[in-house]
């Protein structure tokens, strides 16, 4: 009976270590994701951040629109469904997604043929411009600045036209107007 008890109490211990050693693990590992979260909020390395655009052909943008909506529930307006999102490193900033039907025979994805254009978020559009000129890839046209946000398009490797898109999302969250959530 007495080695039962010590045989208990060395577990016990053991279990008790092993418990402070897992919460001062966590602890670090918390500490680490609270400074690799502050570290990507001050990053302004240029890159791509997201996606901010899905634009495809279709033979009737205005059917297809309708279809997404009364099926799939899509809050549609003049040029698809705008999709509502949180910013996942500034959780109290919106953001939105274009999602867009167009007409078959449009020039908007040129020089590309095919049958889609992806719109990327990205930061620091001048200097993934620089970077991307410094690479070689083809760069299409010049930014362009509006109110809600730089843009230029480019060719991958494959020849699918890109555009790049540096958002302003409160000019779209002052607008107001449906989106999908």
């Amino acid at each position: 009976m007495n080695l039962l008890m010590k045989s208990l109490l060395l577990f016990l211990l053991v279990a008790s270590c092993n418990t402070a050693s897992n919460t001062k693990e966590k602890k670090v590992h918390k500490t680490d994701r609270s400074e690799q979260k502050e570290n990507t909020m001050n990053d302004t390395t240029p890159k791509v951040t997201g996606i901010g655009g899905i634009f495809f052909r279709t033979t009737s943008p205005n059917e297809t629109k309708e279809w997404y909506g009364k099926n799939l529930g899509l809050a549609i307006d003049e040029y698809g469904s705008v999709f509502e999102f949180r910013n996942a490193n500034r959780p109290h900033e919106i953001n939105y997604l274009r999602w867009s039907p167009v007409e078959e025979e449009t020039n908007y994805f040129s020089p590309s043929e095919k049958e889609f254009m992806i719109n990327y978020r990205v930061q620091n559009m001048e200097g993934l411009v620089k970077k991307l000129r410094e690479n070689g890839v083809t760069i299409l046209d010049e930014i362009e600045a509006y109110d809600y946000g730089k843009f230029i398009h480019i060719m991958d490797h494959e020849g699918n036209k890109i555009e790049l898109w540096e958002p302003v999302d409160s000019i779209f969250t002052q607008m107001g107007g449906i989106t999908t959530k």
